[in-house]
């Protein structure tokens, strides 16, 4: 009915096909399209989300990641792809692509499954933001916050701890003392300068200061290194930034600079500018350095032991070892080894026939069996044993065998000794042949010849025709040669020792002798060759002798058969094969009879001696002889002190501190002392080295014998005395006092000066008494000083000491009442006066001193103090006092009175005080204080 047929469906009328679900078009051929469905493709897909409609059912196909009737719905978390069936592989909270699994990763994460955090340094949603934490903070993944590692605080860990403060979030404090600072991160201590430990507790050591305590300290002369700069701290004496600076000029000492230092000026380092000690260089020793190190010490005042062994000398200076012979190594231990000898075993042994050397002067020392200066000659005949010196037992010309005595026989003789003869019908070398012989007495021991009987002839003693003849009637004569005797019957010819061949005209053939040349030679030892064809006896070289030439010729024999005699002395041996003489160390020349040279030893004198200062050496052994003065395995040491001449076994006589010539014994005085034993002191008027110069003091002054110094008299100054004083300080002969290096123009008569001193004392006293008026007149609301003189004192130690002083206007009562019994309540009382400077040791003047008195004998009043000194020692006092030592001091006393009227009394030195000082210094004045408040009562004296 349907002109075209109806590919998908059937005709229902003509030229009408009702199509099939999912097909349309007039024939129905055509499929529905992607929006449509059902017969004749009349239905709409309801489908969302790109799924494909079935054209049939009009059924959702969905795509990956959806899911519903439509496909309206996105797959459940978790899943994801076609029907939603795959579940995802996410992690730490990611979500994944509902299409294709993909996954998007939380922030703070990464990886294809999120499984990562994000890298250092990053963070955040797909770990794109990069971190802001600094100094090693490591930020949050996923939020970005920093945490500081230890030592770093702050929002981005850019603040370091606080200090005091370490560790992490800063949380721990720091344990370091004296201002120590502590590393941030690990809480170590970092020091300031000064001082070192785990929490810096600890001052630098002795002799570092500085940073760690890393830099040297460079004071010298016995000052104190403060720790922590470095600054030098001088002892008294001395100045300078390292207190390299005297305050003396280089050679004097004293106060005043005014006394000659007593050191040996070539061997002392330095002397000390107020007690003239000498410090000695390395090497030497003493109270002035002249004397030498004592065998076995070195270095700064000889107080290092010498490190050295086996009787080695030691430098004085640097202690290296000088080894005797035979020892080597820094400190001699090391004996030579085997082949060598002498000074640093430099030397090669010569000895010969395994002999071993001595390792001290090469002396050969031979072993058994042999002799001579080299070992290289055996024993002699009839000795043997070490050193030659057994005798052989050995009988009827045996030789013994040098090394053990054992007895080498003659032919015919045998046993221990060579005392017993072979026994009958034996003969030769070791009785080892027999005899054969017919009609005989035996045989001769040593040849084998037969001792025939009566009637009997010929070699055998079997012929009994006479010597020469046989056949019948013994008619024909024998025509054997060399004593052969002819067989009496057929006249063959039977052949002496020693020969052979038909008519026994030849000599057994070399190394065979005897009957027959049966017999091999012995053993010759120095022979021209095998033994001798008849007697086996070997033919001896010159030099040697016996059955074996074995035998050294005799001691002063030489030569073949030990024919000669040697020419050598008893200093030396005679070599016994041509007379050559081998000399014992210490001998030259053909016959040994001379000496080594001057400075040579040993063997042939081929060493050198080593002895040093005229010392001649053995020339047997190179032991050096040392000269008067001298001692030490090379001579190189002065006699110790005290002690001189040869050996240094005389002991020196000399007074006074004098040197002692170590050669000689002569003293050398010191300045200032003369005589024989330097035990006078120079004559009044001259003075210094040897007494020689004259001294130049006038006006009765007297002249120190060793500076030459002037003490003048009252009324009298100048170097030679010769002016008169015109002040009151120059009235005192120890204000100022000069050696008399020259004189002065300008002079003053004596009677001029004693008027012009009298006007000025008369003017002192009236000043005085004005003075004393004016202090009753003052109010006593201010304290007062005065000074009056104390108890007289002898202090030659420059220091405060002995008890403290008082008024004198109270002496009446303190004297004769109270004066034990202040003492025992002050606090001076039976003490040294001192200022404590370990509290500040930087004081100023305007510090308080604090005044502390010890139980001691006396000490120095030492304020430390890095300030500048305008003046280094204190002017002496006035005094009017004659010829006084210029080192006995007359203290004073500082009486200081309080509102009350209260007074109470302070020693001091007169050396306490320089002139123009601002600060205290090492014998500065102690400031004025206030009366002890229990201090006595000095209102009941009133």
């Amino acid at each position: 009915l349907c002109t075209e047929e109806c590919v998908h469906g059937r005709c229902v009328s003509p030229d009408t096909c009702h199509c099939e679900p999912g097909w349309g078009g007039t024939d129905c051929s055509s499929g529905c399209d992607s929006e449509h469905w059902g017969p004749h493709c009349s239905n709409r897909c309801q489908c969302q989300n790109e799924a494909l409609c079935n054209p049939i059912t009009g059924a959702c196909v969905c795509a990956d990641g959806f899911r519903g009737w439509r496909c309206e719905e996105l797959c459940e978390p978790g899943t994801y792809g076609k029907g939603c069936h795959f579940q995802c592989q996410c992690h730490h909270g990611a979500t994944c692509d509902h299409q294709t699994g993909e996954c998007h990763c939380a922030p703070g994460y990464t990886g294809v499954f999120c499984e990562e955090r994000c890298p250092p340094g990053s963070h955040g949603a797909q770990c794109e933001l990069r971190c802001p934490c600094q100094n090693g903070g490591v930020c949050h993944h996923i939020t970005g916050e920093c945490s500081c590692p230890a030592g770093w605080m702050g929002l981005v860990c850019a603040q370091p701890c606080p200090p005091g403060t370490f560790g992490i979030n800063c949380s721990q404090d720091c344990p370091c003392h004296n201002g120590g600072h502590c590393d941030p991160v690990t809480g170590k201590c970092l020091c300031t300068a000064g001082y070192i430990g785990d929490r810096c507790q600890e001052e630098c050591p002795v002799g570092t200061y500085g940073f760690q305590c890393t830099h040297a300290c460079a004071c010298q002369n016995g000052a104190k290194c403060y720790h922590v700069n470095g600054a030098c701290i001088c002892d008294p004496g001395f100045k300078g930034i390292h207190c390299q600076e005297r305050m003396c000029p280089e050679g004097f000492y004293g106060l005043k600079c005014n006394r000659r230092c007593p050191c040996n000026v070539t061997n002392t380092l330095s002397c000390h500018p107020l007690s003239g000690e000498c410090s000695c260089k390395a090497g030497w020793a003493g109270l002035y350095c002249n004397e030498t190190c004592p065998v076995g010490y070195y270095g700064e005042g000889c107080q290092v032991p010498c490190p050295c062994h086996n009787g080695a000398d030691c430098d004085s200076i640097t202690g290296s070892c000088i080894c005797a012979p035979g020892f080597m190594g820094d400190d001699c231990t090391i004996p030579c080894m085997a082949g060598t000898y002498g000074t640093n075993c430099s030397s090669v042994c010569n000895c010969k026939n395994d002999g071993t050397c001595s390792p001290v002067d090469g002396l050969c020392y031979c072993k058994e069996g042999w002799q001579g200066v080299d070992c290289s000659i055996p024993c002699s005949s009839g000795s043997w044993g070490l050193n030659c010196n057994q005798t052989c037992s050995c009988s009827n010309g045996a030789s013994c065998r040098p090394a053990d005595g054992f007895c080498l026989c003659s032919p015919g003789w045998q046993g221990e000794f060579c005392d017993q003869p072979c026994p009958d019908g034996t003969y030769g070398l070791n009785c080892s042949e027999r005899c054969d012989c017919n009609h005989a007495d035996g045989c001769d021991p040593v040849t084998g010849y037969c001792c025939c009987l009566a009637g009997w002839t010929g070699i055998h003693c079997d012929n009994i025709c006479s010597q020469g003849r046989w056949g019948p009637n013994c008619s024909i004569s024998c025509s054997c040669e060399n004593g052969g005797s002819c067989s009496p019957e057929d006249g063959t010819c039977d052949c002496a020792p020693g020969y052979r061949g038909p008519l026994c005209q030849r000599i057994c053939p070399p190394g065979f002798y005897g009957h027959h040349c049966s017999q091999p030679c012995p053993q010759c030892v120095h022979s021209n060759g095998p033994c001798h064809h008849v007697s086996g006896l070997c033919d001896c070289l010159p030099g040697f002798s016996g059955p074996l030439c074995n035998q050294v010729c005799p001691s002063g024999k030489f030569g073949k058969d030990c024919a000669e005699v040697c020419q050598c002395t008893e200093n030396g041996t005679c070599n016994p094969i041509d007379g050559s003489c081998q000399c014992f160390p210490g001998w030259i020349g053909m016959d040994c009879s001379q000496t080594c040279p001057t400075g040579f030893w040993g063997p042939d004198c081929f060493h050198s001696c080593n002895c040093h200062n005229g010392a001649q050496c053995s020339p047997y052994d190179g032991e050096c002889r040392c000269t008067h003065g001298w001692t030490g395995l090379y001579c190189t040491q002065r006699c110790p002190a005290a002690f001189y001449g040869k050996n240094c076994a005389n002991v020196c006589q000399c007074q006074n501190g004098a040197d002692c010539d170590h050669i000689t014994g002569q003293c050398t005085c010191r300045t200032g002392f003369t005589g024989k034993q330097c035990e006078q002191k120079c004559s009044p008027g001259t003075f210094g080295y040897g007494c020689k110069q004259l001294c130049e003091c006038m006006n009765n002054a007297t002249c120190d014998h060793v500076t030459g110094t002037c003490y003048c008299s009252p009324g009298f100054k100048g170097i030679r005395c010769d002016q008169a004083a015109l002040m009151m300080e120059e009235l005192n002969p120890y204000t100022k006092i000069s050696p008399a290096l020259g004189s002065e123009r300008h002079s003053v008569g004596a009677i001029i000066g004693i008027i012009i001193l009298l006007l000025i004392i008369m003017v002192l006293l009236a000043l005085f008494v004005w003075y004393r008026r004016k202090q009753k007149e003052k109010g006593h609301d201010m304290p007062s000083v005065s000074y009056t003189p104390a108890m007289r004192m002898t202090n030659t130690d420059y220091s405060l000491s002995g008890a403290c002083g008082m008024d004198r206007r109270q002496n009446t009562y303190i004297m004769e009442k109270s004066f034990k019994d202040y003492m025992k309540e002050s606090v001076c009382s039976s003490s040294t006066c001192s200022l404590n400077s370990s509290e500040n040791p930087y004081a100023t003047i305007k510090d308080p001193p604090i005044l502390t008195c010890k139980h001691s004998e006396s000490s120095y009043v030492e304020m430390k103090s890095p300030g500048h000194r305008e003046s280094p020692y204190s002017e002496m006092p006035t005094s009017s006092t004659a010829n006084k030592n210029i080192y006995e001091v007359e203290p004073t006393v500082s009486i200081v009175q309080d509102a009350r009227g209260r007074s109470a009394s302070y020693l001091q030195s007169p050396y306490d005080l320089p002139r123009n000082s601002h600060i205290p210094g090492h014998y500065d004045l102690l400031p004025v204080r206030h009366s002890p408040t229990h201090g006595p009562s000095w209102d009941k004296q009133s």
